[in-house]
């Protein structure tokens, strides 16, 4: 028969191994009713209850698809008559960010209490270190150039991978917003899909990028070069705002806001031209 540590070691390990794996109903099971979870990203109050602990799934393991490693790497148990606790460090990040930052681990703490003869988790506490700003300014500026990568591939998955699902985008079309990222990935279809044959690229020559803790802003003005296969190519410019939180260890854009100079004599916009 386990000992109360060995089960309890199992009970992490089952549940780290549905998380890499997406298993919702293996990630909630051995839960609490009434589990308060302290996750990486906001709320700052925290996750209470078993029902909001299950919504806060759903976008990591839209990211962790992209390949994401999710692997404990040190697992320390301490149990004593009816309550427990553990601690552990993770792998958790893409194989390319953790190369870039081979040292980073997810933190957690687990308390857990015996219920009904069985172990179930009461309280987790997520949290990845304060990083370096200049390696998390790094981390957003790749996000930028695997855009760049997509537009040129017209890649509408690979473009959508870092948009958050509760996004707020200010397009340069209507309606005044775009909500979600379903909203967003069809005004980026619609682009792809107007470009036809033709090549485009997109950058952000004078990108700026502020960075505190998990959350990063990123302003400059936006090129897109279109050369149609029997044409002259040509520019467009247009200034864009970005905000990024870093959720599960990746940054997420979960605002945008794009515009074009407005002439209000003559009520144009201007995009041929870099203001």
């Amino acid at each position: 028969m386990l000992t109360d540590e060995e089960q309890i070691r199992t009970l992490i390990e089952r549940w780290a191994e549905a998380v890499h794996a997406g298993d919702l109903e293996g990630v909630v099971a051995d839960h609490a009713e009434d589990i308060v979870m302290y996750d990486v990203p906001p709320p700052h109050q925290g996750v209470r209850g078993i029902e909001a602990y299950r919504k806060t799934w759903p976008g990591f393991f839209r990211w962790q698809a992209q390949g994401a490693l999710f692997e404990i790497e040190t697992l320390d148990v301490t149990a004593g008559g009816d309550v427990a606790y553990a601690y552990a460090l993770l792998r958790c990040g893409t194989p390319e960010e953790l190369a870039g930052e081979p040292d980073i681990r997810l933190r957690l703490t687990l308390g857990l209490r015996k219920q009904d003869d069985r172990w179930v988790v009461a309280h987790e506490h997520h949290s990845f270190p304060i990083m370096d700003r200049g390696a998390a300014e790094q981390e957003v500026r790749r996000v930028h150039e695997r855009w760049y990568d997509g537009t040129a591939a017209k890649d509408l998955d690979g473009l959508m991978a870092a948009i958050a699902d509760d996004i707020v985008s200010y397009e340069h079309e209507t309606p005044l917003q775009h909500v979600g990222v379903e909203a967003v990935r069809a005004v980026c279809a619609s682009g792809l899909e107007a470009a036809g044959d033709a090549v485009v690229s997109l950058d952000v020559p004078d990108l700026k990028i502020l960075v505190r803790e998990d959350l990063a802003v990123a302003w400059g003005l936006n090129r897109v070069r279109v050369e149609p296969a029997n044409g002259q190519g040509f520019d467009s410019w247009s200034r864009g705002t970005r905000v990024f939180e870093r959720r599960g260890g990746e940054w997420m854009m979960v605002h945008q806001h794009l515009s074009v100079p407005h002439d209000p004599v003559s009520g144009k916009a201007k995009t041929d031209l870099r203001p």
